[in-house]
């Protein structure tokens, strides 16, 4: 089993930047794949960004590129969210991920954290 805590959510003004937490524990969290999905009020759960292992394989939504930027210290068990030029849009509740490959859909991964809300006002 692994546990995964995210933090680091709150109101930011768009253009705004916010950056996510989220630390994994319990068995060989390092092992996994990690990503980040959001859920928005009245929508599905959407992939926003992954990582694979040792870092060097990232993958994004074409609506956060150039502006998310995701990373892992896996030392601190630790992936990080780096949200830029934040937009009203971007308002969700984010969510971390752990899984054994990168997939941009939500079947791909094997466990969740409880999320964090992201509130981005105009």
């Amino acid at each position: 089993q692994v546990q995964l805590l995210e933090s680091g959510g709150g109101l930011v003004q768009a253009g705004g930047s916010l950056r996510l937490s989220c630390v994994a524990s319990g068995h060989t969290p390092i092992s996994y794949t990690m990503g980040w999905f959001r859920r928005a009020p009245g929508k599905d759960r959407e992939f926003v960004a992954a990582i694979s292992l040792t870092g060097g394989n990232t993958e994004y939504t074409d609506s956060v590129k150039g502006r998310f930027t995701i990373s892992r210290d896996n030392a601190k068990n630790t992936v990080y969210l780096q949200m830029n030029s934040l937009k009203p849009d971007d308002t969700a509740v984010y969510y971390c991920a752990a899984g054994l490959i990168i997939a941009s859909l939500p079947q791909g991964y094997d466990y969740w954290g409880r999320g964090t809300q992201v509130t981005v006002s105009s």
